[in-house]
């Protein structure tokens, strides 16, 4: 019980989000890992839909994303593609992104990485273009699952992918879940909103539970003090010690 008295924010990556708000008491957990399941399958089948995918990027200071991704789709439109997806999808620290949509466009964007500044282009191994206008099939299963869970407000803050702000009332819990499936993960700036102190003060303590410390490599490339203070807690090495 103490945790949550002491604790000052939380914040999820992508799904993670979900977590954070059962963390914080916006969910149950029953009923999150339910919307989860729903998410992921509209999710599975809007990736069906179209080949799609994810590209991480790395640039260079003059790295130009937008610039990058607009050639990308007047690429797709000389193939003949209709109103092509290519944009970035999750700003993950200074010169590190995530760019999704069509598979062409990444292709496009991986032989053409040294024109567009990027020191490193590697195709993530997942089945769609997450985060993008081509998850809009997903929206409205999320959206009537949303609708019948009751949402509380959270116990602590808790800050959202969509704009990297904290949640206010359930009604902007129910609405930023649903936005997020086809918006980019803002979280750089996510990052840059929960650390935000006047100088001189203490950072707090940062827990990344789960698998892997992703989001403990991102911090240190946001925010190195704040990252002094971080510490990974792996669940599943918890439960394994506990059979032991």
């Amino acid at each position: 019980p103490q945790v949550l008295e002491r604790c000052v924010a939380a914040a999820g990556y992508s799904v993670g989000e979900f977590a954070a708000l059962v963390f914080a008491g916006a969910l149950g957990f029953a009923e999150a890992l339910y919307a989860v399941k729903v998410r992921a399958e509209a999710m599975q089948k809007a990736s069906e839909a179209v080949p799609s995918g994810m590209l991480s990027v790395v640039g260079r200071r003059e790295a130009n994303y937008k610039f990058a991704c607009l050639e990308a789709r007047k690429h797709c439109e000389s193939l003949g593609i209709e109103n092509p997806v290519c944009t970035v999808s999750n700003y993950l620290f200074p010169d590190s992104r995530v760019i999704a949509g069509h598979l062409q466009a990444l292709e496009f964007l991986q032989e053409n990485a040294r024109k567009y500044y990027f020191k490193r282009a590697k195709m993530l191994p997942v089945s769609g273009a997450f985060h993008t206008r081509l998850m809009e099939p997903a929206v409205e299963p999320l959206a009537e699952v949303l609708k019948s869970i009751e949402i509380q407000k959270p116990l602590l803050c808790v800050y959202s992918n969509v704009d990297g702000k904290k949640y206010m009332h359930s009604k902007h819990i129910q609405k930023l879940l649903v936005k997020q499936v086809v918006s980019p993960v803002l979280w750089e700036q996510t990052m840059h909103s929960v650390y935000e102190r006047k100088q001189g003060t203490e950072f707090p303590y940062t827990y990344e539970v789960g698998p892997g410390n992703q989001l403990g490599a991102i911090l240190k490339q946001c925010n190195l003090k704040a990252w002094k203070q971080y510490k990974h807690v792996d669940a599943l090495e918890d439960e394994e010690e506990a059979e032991i």
